[in-house]
């Protein structure tokens, strides 16, 4: 029996998202044709954005703990859902002995002939790379924000791991005026709690969601059908 290895808690908020569109994408009729799913959501790995920065505890050994976990337990390949994280692909990869699938690189697979896309994201993941390492192997343009939109895009992301429900749509709007003017269509919400903000403030557009991408490529990868929704 297949079961997929959510390795989580970056943030909970974000985890249970992932949960729900594997859930709501799963062309299933009863319990036992859905996806039998481990989660370990430790809530206790350090701040990815702040030790690729310079200034917080490396959060490898964690992730590296909790990849080790998931398939001691079972799992037969691995799920991420915090983009910021993947700048540790690698080294947790190379810790297990089953599949670690890269959302990054699902992302760039759905893309198809688009060759330039906006990116907002944690300054972890616009410092670390993230994206633009994998997609240039598909001769993909990533552009980011100015430094001071990234800080509203900063905002944005941390207001919903504080559970704030008062979020307020001008600044964000800012930051997707700024990409239209360079004449970018498609927008990567490159952070796992971006597609929770754009659904709560109800903000439609070409954006990919790395999330829903994921739970797509998970439902596949254990041999379900995808369930066409009206």
């Amino acid at each position: 029996m297949e079961i997929v290895g959510v390795l989580g808690g970056m943030g909970p908020i974000a985890t249970i998202d992932l949960l729900n569109k594997i859930i709501k994408y799963t062309d299933a009729k009863k319990d036992s044709e859905h996806i039998h799913t481990l989660v370990d959501s430790n809530t206790e790995i350090p701040d990815r954005t702040a030790y690729i920065s310079g200034y917080g505890e490396d959060p490898e050994k964690y992730l590296v703990d909790s990849a080790l976990k998931l398939e001691a337990m079972g799992a037969s390949f691995i799920v991420m859902p915090c983009n910021t994280a993947h700048y540790f692909y690698k080294k947790i990869n190379e810790s297990v002995n089953i599949p670690f699938i890269n959302m990054i690189d699902e992302v760039a697979k759905e893309l198809n002939s688009v060759k330039k896309v906006g990116l907002l994201a944690t300054k972890g993941t616009y410092k670390g790379h993230i994206y633009e390492n994998i997609f240039n192997k598909y001769g993909i343009d990533v552009k980011i924000p100015p430094i001071d939109m990234q800080e509203i895009v900063t905002e944005l992301i941390y207001g919903v791991k504080e559970g704030k429900d008062d979020i307020d749509q001008i600044p964000i709007d800012k930051v997707l005026n700024y990409f239209s003017s360079l004449g970018i269509d498609k927008v990567i919400l490159g952070c796992t709690e971006l597609p929770v903000a754009f659904k709560k403030l109800k903000i439609e557009g070409e954006f990919l969601d790395p999330t829903k991408i994921l739970a797509l490529s998970t439902i596949r990868l254990m041999g379900k059908k995808i369930k066409e929704l009206s």
